[in-house]
């Protein structure tokens, strides 16, 4: 599994990209992480509001992000 985080390096998507590689671990998922910052990168998927998440091409993710918090 191919997964990148795209944004260009502000706290949510720093965030988001901790709670990717966080998941991929808990899941015991055979997975890559990216962390891309290019923005002509970022444009090319189409996302125009970060952070954006792509897994194995395909967007799951675009300008959002909302921590679950656990008790």
């Amino acid at each position: 599994m191919d997964i990148k985080v795209l944004g260009p390096g502000c706290k949510r998507c720093h965030e988001t990209e901790k709670v990717v590689r966080e998941a991929v671990a808990e899941a015991g998922i055979a997975a890559s992480v990216e962390y891309i910052t290019d923005i002509a990168e970022i444009a090319k998927h189409g996302i125009f509001s970060t952070p954006g998440v792509v897994v194995d091409g395909e967007v799951n993710l675009r300008g959002r992000f909302r921590p679950r918090l656990r008790s």
